[in-house]
């Protein structure tokens, strides 16, 4: 019996995202809490790198625009395996607003899965939040 490739791509989707989150929470177990954004990406890149993932940083993103593409400076902190936008934060608190930034990230780069996750938390489970865009997550 053949498996769709779809549930092939879901759990690749599945597995990239964990050793995201696991990556992070050693970042977050060695660092703690408090330092710049720049730092945790910086690390997080290292660590994933270090599990052999391909990862790139600070992707320039352009919004297309009445058929047009037009750079305005919009970065992604991290795309994992072309297959999950992870945003970086250091904030108080999430607002919706980084939420809505990680799905027009995900939107516009056409990945449909994200993590927001955010290492200013005493405990970085509390800072993690997985977003799927429904039109687009499994292709």
């Amino acid at each position: 019996m053949a498996v769709p490739a779809s549930s092939f791509r879901s759990l690749r989707v599945n597995q990239v995202t964990g050793a995201i989150i696991s990556s992070a929470m050693r970042v977050h177990s060695i660092l703690g809490p408090g330092l710049l954004e720049s730092v945790y990406q910086g690390c997080l890149h290292h660590e994933l790198r270090k599990r052999d993932f391909q990862v790139a940083s600070q992707v320039g993103l352009p919004v297309v625009y009445d058929g047009e593409k037009i750079e305005l400076g919009y970065r992604i902190d991290l795309v994992v395996e072309n297959l999950v936008v992870v945003e970086v934060k250091s904030v108080e608190a999430i607002h919706p607003v980084h939420q809505a930034q990680l799905l027009s990230y995900m939107r516009l780069s056409g990945i449909g899965v994200g993590l927001l996750i955010n290492f200013y938390v005493t405990h970085l489970r509390d800072g993690i939040k997985r977003m799927v865009d429904g039109k687009n997550w499994e292709k």
